[in-house]
């Protein structure tokens, strides 16, 4: 009743705050508790708030007034453009994948999957069985739970043909996500003003770490099939590149992966030059139509870093990767993990680790294998019928993306700015290329929430594509 009375005193007298003149005087508590019908208590309360909220002053043994109103001095920020100097990359903080878009419109320009290609129950069951151990009150090793690193050791060294030396639990470092892990890598294992391969196009968030920490990028470019070994044969001749940045498998954004062939020869150049080829395993368990045999597998003399990440395939809230490194460079990329992140919540790392050792797990990934396909191949005829124009020159074999060419001369930035205002987001192609693109592109993420719009979303883009070309 006090509760109700006072906020009932609130409201009027805000009201009545709002139609007076700066200095004006407050009723007196006495008259507040005659017009109100209200005690003393319940009219101090009231009074309190409204000082808290800074509508009124009270000066003692006078009386209570309505505050003059101040206007708030614009900040000036102007003092930390000399104090930090030039941004250390041109590159945008977030990618166009992480705008916020209209609820209603079709999202085609994340780089997640819906919620319902996810182990939603496991994760959540998981989640709470974790909270019941030690790790909810207890810190985690800097290195990450010995379990988890067990588990991720163990699946790169099934893949692992006889008479290679497979990677063992301590060469693994858990991380909070791959972002960090690349971060600490490219510090660790390049470092500021060094020159470090890279596809072209390739992940705007490697991108974005490597400049970050002051690496130059060299681009290589790709295609359908990876890159030509030649040109990574060149390109490490001429520069004296450290390190080679790669996605073998499902590439983001192509979606191309290296025959076996490309692979071996690229790990054998990279073996001549005394360098590093750093795999981003990104879709290991996002694989359609063929299954994933990471080079690191083949690798024993630690050339080859290797990443591997669970965020697409358990959920976006566990930020559980794996970097697997060994000698030298693994202690100095331990080193940097501990000096930036100290280590990861243990609770995350158990409740993952959870939800991969279940045994509904292989049947979650068969699953999840046989829904991508599905949107993957309706986005494809969807555009194939709906937007001939819009080009794919090839169908991945796994992952979440089609990598699509516009017609030359095509405004990007003015097609996706259209499509939005129709309904549709999308990505535009050109922050995935570490220099000029090679030609108009646009990403589309096929694992996104209601494929049943895929043939709408498709039809908005042929509309989209005529008015900025006939504009």
């Amino acid at each position: 009743m006090s509760q109700s009375s006072t906020e009932r005193i609130v409201a009027d007298l805000r009201a009545w705050i709002a139609a007076a003149p700066p200095g004006a005087r407050v009723p007196s508590n006495r008259a507040l508790m005659h017009e109100f019908g209200a005690g003393p208590v319940t009219v101090q309360k009231a009074m309190r708030q409204l000082i808290a909220l800074g509508l009124v002053e009270s000066r003692p043994g006078i009386g209570t007034f309505v505050r003059a109103t101040r206007a708030v001095r614009p900040a000036d920020y102007g003092w930390q453009t000399a104090a930090l100097g030039a941004p250390p990359s041109r590159t945008a903080a977030l990618s166009a994948t992480h705008r916020q878009v209209a609820p209603d419109a079709i999202a085609l320009h994340s780089g997640y999957p819906a919620r319902e290609l996810l182990p939603e129950r496991a994760v959540r069951q998981a989640l709470a069985r974790a909270a019941r151990t030690d790790a909810a009150m207890t810190r985690s090793p800097a290195a990450g739970v010995p379990e988890l690193r067990a588990w991720f050791a163990n699946e790169l060294a099934a893949a692992a043909p006889a008479g290679v030396a497979h990677a063992a639990p301590r060469d693994a470092l858990i991380t909070a996500g791959s972002q960090g892990g690349l971060s600490s890598i490219f510090r660790a294992l390049v470092g500021a003003g060094r020159p470090m391969l890279i596809e072209s196009p390739s992940y705007w968030g490697a991108m974005l770490a490597a400049e970050q920490a002051g690496v130059v990028l060299v681009p290589v470019p790709t295609g359908p099939a990876g890159p030509d070994p030649a040109a990574v044969e060149r390109a490490f001749a001429e520069t004296g590149a450290r390190a080679f940045y790669a996605q073998p498998n499902f590439a983001n954004p192509t979606g191309a992966s290296w025959p076996v062939e490309t692979g071996r020869a690229v790990l054998e150049t990279v073996r001549r030059h005394g360098a590093f080829l750093v795999e981003d395993d990104w879709a290991h368990d996002l694989g359609i139509d063929a299954g994933v045999r990471p080079l690191a597998a083949l690798d024993d003399d630690g050339h080859v870093i290797y990443l591997r990440s669970l965020t697409k395939s358990v959920s976006p809230a566990l930020r559980v990767a794996v970097v697997i490194a060994r000698g030298p460079a693994r202690d100095r990329i331990v080193a940097d993990r501990a000096a930036e992140a100290m280590y990861v919540s243990g609770v995350v790392q158990a409740a993952a680790l959870d939800v991969v050792t279940q045994p509904g797990w292989a049947a979650h990934l068969r699953s999840l294998g046989g829904q991508l396909r599905a949107r993957r191949d309706l986005l494809v005829q969807s555009l194939r019928e709906h937007a001939p124009d819009v080009h794919v020159e090839a169908v991945p074999a796994g992952g979440l993306n089609l990598w699509a060419r516009l017609p030359d001369g095509t405004d990007v930035d003015g097609l996706v700015r259209d499509a939005e205002a129709r309904g549709l987001a999308i990505a535009p192609g050109r922050e995935w290329f570490p220099a000029e693109p090679s030609g108009p592109f646009v990403r589309l993420n096929y694992s996104g929430a209601e494929p049943e719009r895929f043939p709408e979303a498709a039809r908005i883009l042929a509309r989209s594509l005529a008015a900025t070309t006939s504009a």
